[in-house]
């Protein structure tokens, strides 16, 4: 999956940052430096792709 950064600027001005395509917290640190060029953070919530863990290839030893 592509991984995308959704920034939306309503007509008041607010901006609404939303990331696609990351899990667990990749997603905020993909984020971050439009976080802090826009200002203060007024909410956060949390998709159901951050609390998924990220798949991990696991290897058969015999």
């Amino acid at each position: 999956m592509a991984r995308i950064i959704e920034v939306i600027v309503a007509p008041s001005g607010e901006t609404t940052v939303q990331t696609h395509g990351y899990t667990g917290s990749d997603c905020l640190q993909a984020s971050r430096f439009l976080e802090q060029a826009l200002g203060v953070v007024v909410q956060e919530q949390k998709s159901a792709e951050f609390y998924a863990s990220a798949e991990i290839p696991q290897s058969l030893n015999q």
